[in-house]
């Protein structure tokens, strides 16, 4: 694909731009091949310009967050990736009233991290996330959540760019949120900051039950092995690694590419694996499963190569 680099260069000299860069160093699989360019803007106005460039030039950017949801190629991507963090990742506490309290915040900031912020003022409803290894523009692309929580409970608008580069916003009721999916998932926008509304609680006891959370995590997951976290999404009326275990497929392995023995919703990288490993991995599992059981699983990470 033929990007605008002197057009935008020449427009956005402060835009950190980098050429041929890994994305095995962006992405928790630990596995990627070089994106031509990889673009980290600091601001949401950096992030516009840049948006309206490329969309003038016919092109699109490969947007992304802490890549922990991500199976990238091993080839070359012919992609311009622009990664939110730095700069996008700014939280405050913005309104409220005696039933709530709203905070706005950047997409690029992690959940960790905007959990932590909730936990240090009282603020209820977000522990959930604490140990989710992603950034909330991800979480929201996605409808991140667990041990019973979702983002979509808590979101009351996003502000996003078009592909043009223009500003809006939607209502959380706009977005049609369900499991694992949400407007974004079907259009070209980038989400750029969100407000969300959590209950005023008591600091000691959320950040007891995020401690809690991190040590069932801990103890059921394989936190240690690069991974891209839950394989395959929840299909209808099962659980995917009750599946695959019932199944036999633990611990099977393709090169580095392994079902994780602890947790068998797991696909980790138990070292130096391929991209083909573990899509070869995971189309085993589905075509198994399918085989034993009649449920078919679909990929819960996202598949990025040239195709």
């Amino acid at each position: 694909m033929d990007f605008p680099i002197q057009e935008i260069k020449n427009a956005l000299p402060e835009l950190k731009l980098l050429e041929n860069e890994p994305l095995r160093e962006h992405c928790s699989f630990k596995i990627g091949g070089a994106a031509k360019y990889f673009a980290l803007p600091k601001s949401e106005e950096e992030l516009a310009a840049l948006v309206a460039l490329l969309n003038r030039a016919g092109c699109s950017p490969l947007v992304i967050g802490a890549g922990t949801n991500l199976l990238v190629t091993d080839e070359a991507l012919d992609a311009l990736v622009v990664r939110l963090g730095e700069g996008l990742d700014a939280v405050s506490v913005t309104g409220g009233d005696g039933s709530g309290v709203e905070i706005t915040a950047g997409a690029g900031i992690t959940l960790a991290r905007l959990a932590a912020f909730c936990a240090e003022n009282a603020l209820a409803g977000l522990a959930f996330a604490h140990g989710i290894p992603g950034t909330l523009g991800g979480g929201i692309y996605m409808n991140a959540g667990a041990y019973g929580g979702e983002l979509k409970d808590l979101v009351q608008s996003v502000k996003y760019l078009t592909p043009d580069g223009s500003f809006e916003e939607k209502s959380g009721a706009e977005l049609n949120f369900s499991y694992r999916h949400s407007a974004f998932t079907e259009t070209g926008d980038v989400i750029v900051s969100a407000r969300l509304r959590l209950k005023p609680g008591d600091r000691d006891e959320i950040l007891a039950n995020m401690r809690a959370l991190a040590a069932k995590r801990r103890a059921s997951q394989p936190l240690e092995k690069p991974s891209a976290g839950s394989t395959f999404k929840r299909p209808e009326g099962h659980f995917a690694a009750a599946l695959i275990e019932q199944a036999g497929l633990k611990g099977f392995t393709i090169g580095g590419a392994q079902v994780s023995e602890k947790h068998a919703g797991f696909v980790i990288n138990s070292g130096g694996a391929s991209f083909n490993d573990v899509r070869a991995v995971m189309t085993h599992v589905q075509e198994t499963v399918m085989s034993k059981f009649g449920v078919a699983l679909e990929p819960e990470v996202r598949i990025i190569d040239n195709r």
